[in-house]
């Protein structure tokens, strides 16, 4: 794939994109807080998913691993 071909393709997707958000139709300021809001909001949704999904995943391995883990344990104890 050559360089002038994907430039055309991305230029094809941003005008996608500003088709779906109805963006061509705004001025240029709007556009500038348009733009600024949702890529605060992206920038705030990635960091919250970096910061706490591994969190929110290392507790439920701990919580199966000590579920299925002591299982057997307490079964044994039953059978003493």
């Amino acid at each position: 794939m050559d360089i002038k071909s994907m430039k055309n393709y991305l230029y094809w997707l941003y005008c996608q994109f500003e088709l779906i958000t109805c963006s061509y139709l705004m001025e240029p300021w709007e556009k500038l807080l348009f733009y600024t809001f949702n890529i605060t909001m992206l920038i705030m949704v990635l960091y919250t998913a970096y910061v706490f999904v591994p969190v929110h995943i290392s507790m439920a391995f701990q919580f199966f691993l000590q579920l299925f883990g002591n299982q057997h344990e307490n079964t044994v104890s039953v059978v003493k």
